[in-house]
């Protein structure tokens, strides 16, 4: 693996040039993976990923993983004799075995691990790493865990803070024999953008359900995909004041409309937060409840129960004048969400 987010290259790549406090990282051992829904496999032509051992529900927690080390965002030595020594602290030598055995990218050549081993190891941390909080951690398991891009992805995962861990949740139904898919970059774009990015950081190209569709299909799915992040940059303008809430709804809808058309299902907890929010700015009690309703159906599925988000907006459902948008823009009744999006609420119990 890999990192998913593209905030995270930008951390890792700089270790390299920020030396500035002394924190000292934390170092954590991993849980046991007995009672794991899935098993690291070979899968040919593709190195190892993770592939489901029976049918996983969607919204059910498929991974909790503490990190192995976590490295803060200012440091105050060299990266690779850094991630070397914490590598020397992991206790067990199953868990550094494991942090060894993880793939890397490191152009122009492979290293010679024996030779030069703190390089390996800053290589590998570099191109598994994953924001967690403030700072950058590795999870051997999660790492495990290949690219699919928009429709093709099945897990999304989440730092929590107050528990110290990364979560995996299942985005979608996944059968037992299915590969566990996450995304390693924003793939609301085209497959040659998507392509020539993982080419470019992971050294490989992506051969995922998406990518893979013939030609009138992948050119309809590129065409969807740039229409939502053109309407994703269209309602960052509501922000500014450059569009009024309607619009602003009339936007989420038709991003929610062309995401279930593609199968794109990830980031629509925060999305129909944010109709809540606009719901709240001008003061539409009623919409506010519908929007953080389905807010909270799809931090369920994206995040599980134990979220601070979840909260957030089961108190924004309960009390809509009490949010901290609520009357600062014009009083409009902005719109609800699409029909049937508040269908099939899970009543389910995931961590």
């Amino acid at each position: 693996m890999h990192l998913l987010w593209l905030a995270v290259p930008a951390v890792v790549v700089g270790l390299a040039y920020k030396f500035y406090s002394a924190n000292e990282p934390e170092i954590h051992a991993p849980q046991s993976p007995s009672l794991y829904p899935f098993v690291v496999a070979d899968l040919p032509g593709r190195g190892k990923g993770l592939v489901a051992t029976r049918d996983i529900a969607q919204g059910e927690l498929v991974l909790r993983e503490p990190p192995l080390f976590l490295v803060p965002p200012s440091i105050s030595e060299e990266p690779a004799p850094l991630i070397w020594r914490l590598l020397q602290m992991v206790s067990a030598p199953a868990d550094r075995e494991a942090f060894l055995n993880l793939s890397y990218v490191h152009f122009p050549e492979v290293l010679d691990p024996a030779a030069y081993p703190e390089e390996v190891a800053l290589a590998i941390f570099q191109t598994n790493a994953v924001k967690a909080g403030d700072g950058v951690g590795i999870f051997p398991r999660m790492a495990r865990i290949n690219h699919g891009c928009s429709s093709a992805f099945n897990v999304v995962y989440t730092w929590r803070e107050r528990e110290h861990a990364l979560f995996v949740h299942a985005l979608k139904n996944i059968r037992k024999g299915q590969e566990l898919l996450t995304t390693y970059t924003d793939t609301k774009r085209s497959r040659q953008e998507r392509r020539s990015f993982l080419w470019q950081q992971y050294g490989f190209e992506c051969a995922c359900a998406v990518c893979s569709l013939h030609a009138a299909a992948l050119q309809a799915s590129d065409e969807r995909l740039t229409r939502i992040s053109r309407h994703y940059t269209y309602l960052a303008t509501w922000g500014h004041g450059k569009i009024n809430g309607v619009e602003a709804i009339s936007t989420i809808n038709k991003i929610w409309e062309l995401e279930d058309e593609e199968g794109y299902w990830s980031e629509r907890g925060r999305l129909a937060a944010d109709g809540a929010w606009i719901a709240a700015a001008h003061s539409d009690a009623a919409a506010v409840r519908l929007w953080a309703q389905l807010a909270i159906k799809w931090y369920i599925i994206e995040l599980g129960h134990g979220s601070d988000l979840i909260r957030e907006v089961e108190q924004a459902a309960g009390y809509p004048e009490q949010h901290p948008a609520w009357g600062s823009r014009e009083p409009t009744k902005i719109g609800r969400p699409p029909a049937g999006s508040l269908d099939g609420v899970l009543t389910t119990n995931h961590s």
